[in-house]
């Protein structure tokens, strides 16, 4: 049976990043054919129609069928995965606050539309800054939906710091695993190595072992992987694209096949407590991912002053957010 998957923000550029791997099977595998929903709101159905041509002309094996739509009903009618790429970006001279409201105004309407319409296992990451507050909006709305259904993405994060690790020692990303990213997708997100560990000269090595320079474990590497979407911007002119469709395959392909023994990833998932982080808020922890789509927070790593303070910093941002979009709920 072919899994439905739909898109939002299907004519932008991180979803014509990502159109290609999900249709090919490099997320859900090999041998799963694949529907693809491409929803975008109205005044872009030109674009859609264009991608739409580019999906046929590559004649993929897998994909079944396209359906481009403006339409919230027909969008995420039947769906099993809702890609939530699309938000409203921050333009300038605009304040955080304008910038919820809006928001609000778009995963309000997303989430009563999947409670609505999609299938009451659907799984949801949402990508449109910011993440894990608008993941949480779209989870308010989606009443019928599971709670645990509903993640932001941070696999983007925790990648750049997988890398920026991997630079530094010389080997390659995949030696690199079990970085972890708390708390917000924003600039006081943590990376923490504290529990990672590198595989070099053939030994596995706990990567601050590994590193051995805690000057800039706890400053330039932080400050990079906090920074790295705006270097990007400031370099490209444009936001992460490519990247972050890598790391939206990652993040599904995890969530949908498990992860290895011994290995964890991290989401912006719903804190049931854990690590002292507020219950309800959409917050980055490492999880564990099983083979039947479902997830559980890595538990009882060891938690520093230092780790303390930046995982409540993050925290505070998220629940000042929270707040801020609870004034447009209704």
């Amino acid at each position: 049976m072919a899994l439905r998957v739909v898109v939002t923000g299907a004519a932008g550029q991180i979803a014509y990043a990502l159109m290609y791997a999900l249709a090919k099977g490099d997320v859900f595998g090999p041998k799963q054919p694949i529907e693809l929903v491409l929803l975008d709101i109205s005044g872009m159905e030109e674009a859609l129609r264009g991608l739409v041509m580019e999906l046929t002309d590559c004649a993929l094996p897998l994909l079944t069928k396209i359906i481009p739509t403006v339409d919230y009903a027909v969008g995420f009618k039947d769906v099993d995965v809702a890609i939530l790429v699309g938000a409203m970006p921050r333009r300038e001279g605009m304040e955080r606050k304008d910038l919820l409201k809006a928001n609000v105004k778009i995963f309000k309407g997303q989430g009563e539309a999947i409670n609505e319409h999609a299938k009451k296992n659907v799984k949801v990451v949402v990508i449109g800054n910011p993440a894990n507050t608008n993941a949480l909006i779209c989870k308010k709305y989606a009443k019928d939906i599971p709670a645990e259904n509903f993640t932001a993405l941070t696999r983007l994060d925790q990648n750049r710091a997988q890398a920026q690790v991997a630079e530094r020692l010389g080997i390659p990303n995949n030696d690199v695993w079990n970085c972890i990213i708390w708390g917000n997708h924003s600039s006081t997100q943590y990376p923490d190595v504290r529990a990672a560990t590198a595989l070099v000269n053939g030994k596995e090595v706990k990567v601050h072992e590994a590193v051995k320079d805690e000057n800039w474990l706890k400053n330039e590497f932080i400050k990079t992987v906090q920074l790295r979407g705006a270097a990007v911007i400031k370099a490209r002119k444009l936001s992460s694209a490519m990247s972050a469709a890598k790391a939206i395959c990652d993040h599904l392909r995890d969530w949908w096949n498990g992860t290895p023994d011994g290995r964890w990833v991290s989401m912006g998932v719903i804190s049931d407590g854990s690590y002292g982080v507020e219950a309800g808020l959409m917050y980055s922890f490492p999880v564990k991912c099983k083979a039947d789509h479902t997830y559980e927070i890595v538990k009882d790593l060891d938690v520093n002053d230092f780790s303390r303070e930046k995982m409540d910093q993050t925290q505070n941002e998220l629940k000042d957010e929270m707040k801020m979009a609870m004034e447009f709920w209704w």
